[in-house]
């Protein structure tokens, strides 16, 4: 399937207020194309024992299917978040001990190992972007559907929230946030009005700033799009988790500790991840020996199989049951055997 020109943003879905219980946010949790992770998954892992390292683990979804299909894996999920963690915890207990769960995040790939023990990996999987649980629950502040304080971190143990951000960054530093991750047209615009408003009273709650945001963007292109604040809302977050910095370092350490015949599935919601993954993919699945020599170098060969063309999407009837799928672009690839 080609790639898809669709713009960057992820859509956005209003939950009930309020921290859920696990039963009801795990069933508002839909994993997005499960089926098709388990297909690509089953030539790796059936028939032995095997262990599959799900490095964006949220409420255990996937984790969950793949240990049901495949009674001899084991996976090791880790996530920033403490609560879905927790809510994972629950959800996973009676795996016992083929589930061990980590509180990281994907970029410490290496160290995360090294601590389980674990030298290769059979399997990846990468389910990028805000989860259903950090929209669900009201004071994380990554919904701009309602008031809520500006926090946005997926680990609220550590790190600056949005309210920093916005409160702190420079007219200039804002200006590259919004266009670099959100994409946003009039980002010098909002980046003005930004710096303006916070002199008079520094950003605390969502409402504030959503109404900004509205007031900045023309009311032409208010029309279409979506709500004029998503974009912004997105860039935020991006920002607050490092999340394309995270990307770009998590996935070579993916790579590099595949066995052969090992893979990873990413499943990733606008472009930008999308670009990472792809980048990353492409280099992977090149010779590295040069052009100009007869013969494979040894080492210098091909380290991946893309087992997709190009991105791969929901089809329409989960799409229209699921919103979070209507965005999802997956990419899969095989780790080579080294010749000797």
């Amino acid at each position: 399937m080609p790639d898809s020109p669709e713009p960057a943003a992820e859509p956005e879905r209003e939950f009930a207020a309020g921290k859920p219980d696990p039963e009801t946010a795990q069933q508002r949790h839909l994993p997005v194309l499960l089926e098709r992770t388990v297909e690509l998954f089953e030539p790796a892992l059936r028939e032995r024992r095997t262990t599959v390292l799900d490095a964006t683990l949220g409420m255990g979804g996937h984790t969950e299917a793949l240990l049901r299909a495949f009674p001899g894996v084991t996976v090791i999920g880790v996530d920033r978040d403490p609560e879905a963690l927790r809510l994972a915890r629950q959800r996973l207990a009676d795996y016992g001990e083929r589930v061990r769960l980590v509180h990281g995040v994907d970029d410490q790939l290496e160290e995360i190992l090294t601590e389980q023990g674990v030298s290769e990996l059979d399997g990846v999987l990468f389910d990028l972007g805000v989860s259903s649980l950090q929209l669900d629950e009201s004071e994380r502040g990554f919904s701009y559907a309602r008031d809520a304080p500006l926090d946005m971190r997926m680990d609220t143990t550590t790190g600056r929230t949005a309210a920093d951000v916005l409160n702190t960054a420079s007219r200039a530093e804002l200006i590259r946030i919004l266009r670099e991750y959100g994409e946003e047209k009039f980002a010098a615009r909002i980046a003005s009005e930004v710096v303006r408003a916070r002199e008079v009273e520094p950003f605390g709650n969502s409402a504030r700033f959503v109404r900004l945001i509205y007031d900045c963007v023309p009311a032409a292109a208010r029309r279409t799009g979506g709500h004029p604040a998503k974009r912004t809302f997105q860039a935020l977050r991006i920002e607050v988790n490092g999340e394309l910095e995270v990307l770009r370092r998590a996935l070579p350490q993916a790579v590099d500790a595949l066995s052969g015949g090992g893979r990873i599935v990413v499943l990733s919601y606008h472009s930008l991840e999308d670009r990472a993954v792809k980048r990353v993919f492409a280099e992977r699945a090149k010779s590295r020996t040069p052009v100009d020599l007869p013969v494979e170098l040894p080492g210098h060969g091909p380290q991946l199989r893309l087992l997709t063309r190009g991105a791969e999407f929901a089809d329409e009837t989960e799409a229209a049951n699921n919103p979070r799928a209507s965005s999802v672009r997956l990419r899969a690839a095989e780790r080579i055997e080294e010749t000797p």
